[in-house]
């Protein structure tokens, strides 16, 4: 669905570049065809970075502080800026154009299989780059897709389940690695409540609101909704998610999160207490899982042998 919506938007959005362009040729005196296209892209790209500029102010307005060793100088918010534009750029106007994982290479089944699971309004093309280092380290995964796009997070649970059952059917192993950004780590931990560990090695939630966002607010859905923040006060749906969790359960999660994130707001709500939590500095939201500091995380806490000791805590969210 979301990959049809893309297709529809980024129609409109050629249309608009070539109605600008003859605008700027019969009104603005815009001699070159070239160059009427080029400003009328120009203008686009200024449009599609404000969305973005705005989400970093409110994100900054709404957000925690950011600890002295992650504050950004002038070079470093450029960076931020310019890779989170990057980002989105190339997932909205390619890589969830066309959803497609990177078969494992030469020697598949190595390590234990994967199961991603995207956020809020996207689908398994957000995976491109890490289904790309999964691939090569010969690591099966599978992407699965949240629909319908507004739905309450509990109706994408037997989503989970089905794509667990087919994976280890797969691959003869009887238990995966969830990988979940954003609001997919609501989604696993939802699995989690449903189904139990059994199944489940550890789950990885990148950039996930795990105590809300207030940015959600502004989102449209029953999923929007269950993510949001009312007065600095999680949603009643992620009070009882929280409530419903074991330290046990809490031991198999690792929280990776960025203090720059520009979606999620206050930044601090992806710690989860009793998890292990990492975080990055200088990302944005989605950004996150195409980082290459990211992705050298990812792969290490995914092919790790070892149990993960017992992180140290994080602040409480009520």
């Amino acid at each position: 669905m979301i990959a049809r919506i893309l297709k529809w938007l980024m129609l409109l959005q050629v249309l608009a570049v070539l109605g600008l362009a003859y605008l700027a040729m019969q009104a603005w005196g815009v001699a070159s065809p070239l160059l009427a296209v080029l400003l009328a892209l120009a203008m686009l790209l200024a449009v599609r970075a404000m969305i973005v500029v705005r989400n970093f102010w409110e994100s900054r307005r709404l957000g925690s502080p950011v600890p002295p060793e992650y504050q950004l100088g002038a070079m470093g918010a450029a960076r931020l800026f310019l890779g989170e534009l990057r980002a989105t750029l190339w997932t909205s106007s390619w890589g969830m154009l066309r959803p497609r994982l990177h078969a494992a290479g030469s020697i598949p089944g190595q390590g234990m299989p994967v199961l991603l699971v995207h956020g809020y309004v996207c689908n398994g093309g957000y995976w491109t780059k890490l289904s790309l280092q999964l691939a090569r380290a010969g690591i099966v995964h599978k992407a699965i897709d949240l629909e319908p796009i507004n739905a309450d997070i509990e109706e994408f649970v037997p989503l989970v389940e089905q794509a667990i059952t087919e994976l280890c059917a797969r691959t003869g192993s009887d238990r995966v690695i969830l990988v979940a950004h954003s609001m997919g780590g609501l989604v696993a931990r939802a699995w989690l409540r449903h189904y139990g560990a059994a199944r489940v090695a550890r789950i990885i939630t990148i950039g996930t609101p795990h105590h809300g966002t207030a940015l959600a607010n502004l989102a449209a859905g029953a999923n929007a909704r269950q993510m949001s923040r009312v007065n600095g006060t999680p949603s009643g749906w992620l009070a009882q998610l929280a409530a419903s969790e074991t330290p046990e359960t809490r031991a198999l999660i690792t929280s990776i999160y960025s203090h720059h994130d520009n979606i999620v707001a206050p930044q601090a709500s992806a710690q989860l207490p009793g998890a292990r939590n990492i975080a990055f500095g200088g990302i944005g939201h989605v950004a996150l899982a195409s980082d290459a500091r990211v992705l050298r995380q990812l792969l290490a806490e995914i092919t790790i042998k070892s149990e993960v000791a017992q992180p140290p805590s994080a602040p409480h969210f009520a």
